[in-house]
């Protein structure tokens, strides 16, 4: 088992040390906003908390995602900062892997964050960052892993899905779709286990067992994750197609709709409790009702969800701009320049909005409503 290991300077300990420590930006100090308070008045948004993380030159902030009410920022030097959402506060920071290694996945379980490092399964501590267990399964790992209470499901190039024992990394068995397809999503809880593949198979096994329950077949490959909503399955497919699936009964799952987006899907879908966002290339971003899985608007420059919050969507550009979408009417309301950002996180739990800009700004704003 490799273990990664950053030496750290006593005067680097110091400052991390007085910046963990410092509150985040307080709302009245105006001065070094990411978004002036200007624009934020148009947007009716307001600033909950603003942080400075110490982003070295030539340093790139590479991953930003919400996950179980931390803000996890990582680097293409793979640092990695893990933000309280209420305060804005740093819970840990630290490099997880040398800067040259590949990083795939990012989920938790429990006290446990899981991703994929230099093809090994790591487990580092979620209140920490640091490494728990690290393993070498001896495959190669194609789609990010997840787990349940008692195993690890695991994708690999070998066009198998790989289940081990989450006490001790033992296989016990392994599934594969008829045609030999590979494995590019997987979700898992503790009864089932679904998978989507490169040839458009979405399929449930048991979770403990070797056993197949149902399956669905798409026309072409399955683009990014498949995400699910109660026991609807959504998936953007490479014949133009953004698909919904309902399993209806343990052993049965039919197609519910399908929305035709004119191009090819390659990224997966944002489900929120009011729509599906879907992003196409050179079309935008489209809004689908979750029902009908008819269009609710289109937006040609529109890139990617920052939040919904009462019935409106904030949408991040291409051309730089929040657009604020109404989901009632399909309407644009309005638009403010989000020039300075450059990542975003999208929010699907309520209506704040995460975004940074190159020089390591982190903001965390609301809506006015």
């Amino acid at each position: 088992m490799r273990k990664w290991v950053r030496q750290e300077g006593w005067l680097l300990v110091t400052i991390q040390l007085l910046w963990l420590g410092a509150a985040a930006v307080r709302a009245e100090d105006t001065s070094h906003w990411l978004i002036s308070k200007d624009l934020l008045d148009h947007a009716k948004l307001t600033l909950v908390w603003q942080n400075t993380l110490p982003v070295k030159k030539g340093e790139k902030l590479e991953m930003m995602t919400l996950l179980d009410k931390r803000l996890y920022i990582r680097t293409d030097r793979n640092y990695t900062w893990a933000i309280d959402t209420n305060d804005g506060k740093i819970a840990f920071s630290r490099s997880i892997a040398p800067a040259h290694f590949p990083i795939l996945g990012w989920t938790s379980y429990n006290d446990r964050l899981i991703c994929v490092i230099d093809n090994q399964l790591a487990e580092l501590d979620i209140n920490n960052g640091l490494q728990r267990r690290v393993t070498d399964l001896e495959l190669s790992i194609v789609a990010p892993p997840v787990r349940n209470s008692r195993f690890f499901y695991i994708s690999g190039a070998d066009d198998r899905l790989h289940v081990f024992r989450a006490k001790d990394m033992v296989r016990v068995f392994k599934v594969a779709a008829e045609n030999d397809s590979l494995v590019t999503s997987i979700l898992a809880d503790e009864e089932t286990v679904v998978f989507g593949t490169d040839a458009g198979n979405l399929i449930a096994f048991m979770a403990d067992a070797p056993r197949k329950l149902w399956e669905f077949k798409a026309v072409e490959a399955i683009g990014g994750s498949v995400v699910r909503d109660g026991n609807s399955f959504f998936f953007a497919d490479a014949d133009t197609h953004l698909y919904k699936v309902d399993a209806v009964e343990p052993t049965k799952a039919v197609l519910a709709w399908r929305c035709q987006m004119e191009a090819v899907l390659d990224r997966s879908p944002v489900v929120t409790p009011g729509a599906v966002y879907q992003y196409a290339h050179k079309r935008g971003l489209t809004a689908i009702d979750k029902q009908s899985g008819k269009a609710i608007w289109s937006l040609p420059q529109g890139l990617d969800l920052l939040a919904e919050s009462a019935g409106k969507a904030y949408v991040i550009t291409e051309s730089g701009t929040l657009s604020v979408m109404d989901n009632a009417t399909g309407r644009e309301l309005y638009w403010v320049n989000f020039a300075p950002v450059t990542n975003h996180a999208t929010n699907t739990a309520d209506g704040r909005i995460y975004i940074a800009d190159s020089q390591g700004h982190v903001a965390c704003l609301r809506p006015i409503e």
